[in-house]
């Protein structure tokens, strides 16, 4: 069978809009000419691949709704194709369902291991793929409607696989900011996540939403929220990067306090000592000290904890959301 030609993902015949796009990788194309043509006919988009180099190449050119994957193929087999698929935060949130000959189970764990969400056994039955299809596609669908949810709010959001720490996927923003607090990227989720997350699985699936993971950065800082189970050990995150900046120039014109005075009070606010504040910002703690008896005089307190009171009273004031 003469299958069309493949588009390049700048192709305007990849009309998404209108029809999903489903890759086929098998090595003998040819065995799957009643498949291609039951697909076609149901309105999909059929891609096609005769080994896995091809492969990952179309899939990161054109990103498919879904790929079946032939498992036995020369070079490099269907599982190296669906592991190089998960490994890329790109590609790694497309469905795979393998297409296999083998029936044992080593085989099909190997299958499940390397990434697939299913796999159909050969001689292909149409109609069950298309129905398998159809599940796994709508949970994705599903998926990819609350990523772009989240990202037209402004919201940086990853995928996390909880028995790895594998980075699924992550919007632009979710990869600057990770790179930002961290020093990290793809493939692996930061540590500090992977942790908070795996401490907190039985409250996420018993759909109790556990407490926020939050790391500091001076007067700012980057939250995580469990938003959602996205398959079988995927999990949604939901970052969120707040400013505590306004905070402090807050302070500074409520209290008329220099910048630094205001960054001092900050501090204090937030429960530090002297000697954390000293190393926060890059002074001496005798410095710190000086420019915490001018604060005192400045409010008319006398100790720390009335001039944090006092500040955090008008903090709430003009910032509710504040996180004292």
């Amino acid at each position: 069978m003469n299958y069309p030609p493949t588009p390049h993902p700048t192709d305007s015949t990849l009309d998404r809009a209108n029809s999903e796009v489903v890759l086929i990788v098998d090595d003998v194309p040819d065995n799957l000419s009643v498949l291609h043509d039951a697909l076609d006919e149901s309105g999909y988009t059929v891609l096609v691949a005769t080994d896995g180099e091809t492969a990952l190449r179309r899939a990161m050119q054109a990103l498919p709704d879904i790929v079946l994957l032939d498992a036995m193929m020369p070079g490099m087999d269907g599982f190296e194709v669906a592991r190089r698929l998960k490994a890329s935060p790109t590609t790694a949130h497309i469905p795979i369902v393998f297409m296999t000959g083998l029936t044992e189970t080593e085989h099909l764990v190997a299958a499940l291991e390397a990434g697939g969400v299913d796999y159909v056994t050969k001689p292909i039955k149409p109609k069950e793929v298309l129905a398998r299809m159809g599940v796994h596609m709508q949970g994705a669908r599903q998926a990819r409607q609350t990523r772009n949810a989240l990202d037209a709010f402004g919201y940086a959001s990853i995928t996390v696989r909880a028995s790895d720490g594998h980075l699924m996927w992550q919007t632009p923003l979710a990869r600057d900011l990770l790179l930002r607090y961290y020093g990290t990227s793809a493939p692996q989720a930061p540590q500090p996540v992977v942790d908070w997350l795996r401490r907190h699985l039985k409250e996420a699936e018993q759909a109790i939403e556990p407490p926020r993971l939050s790391i500091e950065a001076g007067a700012q800082r980057l939250t995580f929220r469990l938003h959602q189970q996205t398959g079988d050990d995927d999990w949604l995150i939901v970052m969120q990067e707040v400013s505590d900046a306004i905070v402090v120039e807050t302070m500074s014109l409520a209290f008329k306090l220099t910048a630094r005075e205001a960054e001092v009070l900050y501090w204090v606010v937030k429960g530090k000592i002297n000697r954390d504040i000293a190393d926060i910002l890059g002074a001496s703690p005798a410095t710190i000290k000086k420019h915490l008896e001018r604060v005192f005089s400045k409010l008319g307190v006398e100790t720390r904890t009335a001039a944090a009171g006092m500040a955090m009273s008008r903090i709430r004031q003009l910032h509710p959301q504040f996180e004292g």
